[in-house]
């Protein structure tokens, strides 16, 4: 399991200077790690975020927006007409809730078909594992300014920790 302060480094590391979203209980350790560090702007909604993600790029910073799955429809049509017409980048950090039918009933649609939706909107993703983390951060780093879109790095429960033991 990565720890969720490493993690927040590694992505400081790499650039991100700018951290906003939506709370998830699977995002909770790394939230929890931003808003220790000052680095966190909470959003009501996940479009909020997206859109001032897309603020804070224009204004010189490398954003990040935390959600979990189901706030990808959520911010379906502000990632489409905002971020991808206008090379608004930003690294969507994606909890994965109902990964492999495994979680409460309204996850497990999402769970499912997510990758796919990426794929249709034209989302670049990758799935974070402890194992290829190093490489998913290079990817990243690569990926966001190179393409100059929103990408996604996908976390599955248990991969970084939570605030729960």
């Amino acid at each position: 399991m990565i720890e969720s302060d490493d993690f927040v480094k590694s992505l400081e590391d790499i650039g991100f200077d700018f951290f906003t979203g939506v709370p998830d209980s699977n995002l909770g350790g790394i939230i929890a790690t931003l808003m220790e560090r000052r680095l966190y702007t909470p959003a009501v909604r996940e479009d909020e975020a997206v859109a001032m993600a897309a603020g804070a790029y224009m204004a010189g910073k490398t954003p990040v927006v935390l959600m979990q799955n189901s706030g990808l429809g959520t911010c379906l049509n502000t990632l489409l007409s905002l971020n991808l017409i206008y090379q608004q980048p930003c690294l969507l950090i994606v909890s994965w809730r109902g990964f492999q039918g495994k979680d409460a009933p309204e996850h497990l649609i999402m769970g499912q078909t997510m990758t796919q939706l990426l794929d249709a909107v034209r989302i670049p993703h990758r799935t974070l594992s402890e194992q290829t983390a190093g490489d998913d951060l290079k990817w990243t780093a690569e990926t966001f300014m190179k393409q100059r879109i929103p990408l996604a790095l996908l976390l599955k429960k248990g991969v970084v920790r939570g605030i729960q033991p």
